[in-house]
């Protein structure tokens, strides 16, 4: 392993001619050796003290054989030098269109909106099975660093990384711990049906990810011993699918499932999925179920990302008491992805290492904008019942079976409503709360984002929740047993005061609740059918 600081001008004495011979823009470099190749760091944009990898290739690109299959480990050829200073191309997907909706708080909300629905003009490419590191450079200790990787979200449709909302360097900066984020493959790329073929090549992405972290985040000053996987909606239901697909061997010490579980939503049946691959290869000339698989299969391979693309979005969705939800998606596999989790969950089949989880009190406030579009007249109850079934149920009961085990467990729920993260004020059809603790906003106070996201200083309070948030997700990585009981927090336990209440009333103190004061309405056996189309 090798760790060194160097000044730009003695680069070109360590890599030669490996790299492009003009002048870098940063000052230091940081060069670390991994199974990638000797990388090239610099210097993160606001925080000085951080040293920023980006780009850096975890899986062999997923494209002709290795198309819809599952990612294959990448080992860098001997002498590989890589300069890690450019963002990977976002995976392709079918994004959302730009919303017009008309009552985007001024001047913000839409650019928040946007931001977080991965609206921006980052390129494109199949290559892209890529990942991300932020660490502080050492000062006094060499003491080895506890590591959070974090899991996008968007419904397994929509990009993550390069976005201002998951820039790790003030994570890493101020709680002094490696953040790592990464890209992996989505929409039909990522979960694509077809017979013969690994199913959900997405979620075995993200065991490539977290392989490539535990084999190389020592160089990094990272402790392979201290992973912990954090993500947010499809990403936290993907943090908890982990806990049954490797049960056996989970790598990490600790998950954090942030509005989402496994419990959050049904996954699609093997015959649901095959119908939805046969319908895009029909429609793109491949041929349907009655041709040969393999055949089938390698003429789709054969075809542009675009033209995959363009018929996968018109592939109907699913009948919804809600939103329309995503068509490709997690599919049952016995392997990566099982049919009931709540039988699962009952009879203890899942990693037993600790547990944080929660979700944000007005999650709906996000998604009445698609609503919105889509013409949806809802009531603020239909939609409370939204947020109820698809978030807060889900994660009641994933909580309380984890407790059941013996798993060390903690509970929250976010209530910050910020003047520069607020999507919309309240008006009729959309809540008298307007956006409130929307889905996705506390994203902002973990990775400590919210003025990057909306082009607006924050409040000191906002910056005080900010600090406490990431010295509580830091506290768990360090010590995921014990962590968060020194850091003031209670192990969750049903029908005591160990719900943590996130800035209640904006305060950046915590209070301690009850859990039944949110729970009371839900069922007895999880269903999560009327928050549909939330993942």
């Amino acid at each position: 392993m090798l760790t060194l600081l160097f000044t730009a001008t003695a680069v070109a004495s360590v890599v030669g001619s490996t790299i492009a011979t003009t002048k870098p823009p940063w000052a230091h470099l940081k060069v670390e050796t991994t199974s990638s190749g000797t990388l090239i760091g610099h210097q993160a944009a606001n925080k000085t003290c951080v040293t920023e990898f980006l780009g850096i290739r975890y899986a062999v690109a997923p494209v002709g054989e290795l198309r819809f299959a599952a990612p294959k480990k990448y080992l860098a050829p001997a002498g590989t030098v890589y300069e890690a200073s450019e963002w990977s191309a976002d995976c392709p997907s079918n994004k959302p269109l730009v919303s017009a909706f008309p009552d985007f708080q001024q001047p913000s909300g839409l650019r928040v909106w946007k931001n977080f629905a991965a609206l921006n003009n980052n390129s494109v490419s199949e290559d892209c099975l890529k990942l991300n590191v932020w660490t502080r450079n050492a000062r006094r200790s060499r003491a080895k660093k506890p590591v959070l990787v974090f899991i996008h979200g968007g419904r397994f449709q929509i990009p993550g990384p390069h976005s201002p909302f998951y820039n790790g360097q003030y994570l890493a900066n101020d709680e002094d711990v490696v953040v790592v984020t990464f890209n992996y493959r989505l929409g039909i790329f990522g979960f694509a049906g077809t017979p013969g073929v690994e199913k959900n090549a997405a979620l075995r992405d993200h065991r490539a990810a977290v392989e490539w972290v535990r084999d190389n985040i020592a160089s990094f000053g990272g402790d392979p011993s201290r992973i912990i996987m954090f993500g947010q909606s499809a990403g936290g239901a993907s943090v908890d699918y982990w806990s049954f697909a490797w049960k056996k061997d989970p790598i990490v010490s600790g998950l954090i499932p942030m509005s989402g579980t496994s419990l959050s939503f049904l996954p699609n049946t093997p015959e649901y999925s095959q119908s939805l691959w046969y319908n895009v290869s029909q429609t793109i000339g491949c041929g349907g179920s009655t041709n040969n698989t393999a055949a089938v299969l390698s003429c789709v391979r054969s075809k542009k990302t675009s033209v995959i693309l363009a018929a996968a979005a018109r592939v109907p969705a699913l009948p919804t008491l809600a939103l329309a939800q995503a068509t490709f998606h997690p599919t049952v596999d016995n392997i990566t992805v099982f049919a009931d989790y709540e039988q699962l969950s009952a009879a203890g089949a899942f990693a037993k290492i600790p547990l944080l989880a929660g979700n944000n009190d007005h999650e709906d406030g996000w998604y009445r904008i698609s609503g919105w579009g889509a013409g949806l007249n809802f009531t603020d109850a239909r939609w409370a019942l939204f947020t109820q079934r698809a978030f807060t149920c889900p994660v009641a009961h994933s909580a309380d079976y984890r407790v059941q085990y013996g798993v060390p467990t903690w509970r929250y729920r976010y209530f910050g409503n910020w003047d520069n993260l607020r999507l919309y004020n309240g008006s009729a059809g959309l809540g008298p709360k307007g956006s409130a603790a929307y889905h996705g906003s506390d994203m902002n106070m973990v990775f400590g984002t919210a003025a990057d996201v909306s082009g607006l200083q924050n409040t000191p309070a906002e910056d005080a929740t900010i600090k406490y948030m990431q010295g509580a997700w830091a506290a768990f990585s360090r010590d995921s047993q014990k962590g968060l009981t020194k850091y003031g927090w209670p192990a969750y336990k049903t029908s005591k005061n160990t719900l943590v209440e996130l800035v209640y009333n904006n305060s950046p103190k915590p209070d301690f609740v009850d859990p039944a004061v949110y729970d009371a309405a839900c069922p007895a056996k999880n269903d999560p059918l009327p928050g549909r189309g939330a993942f």
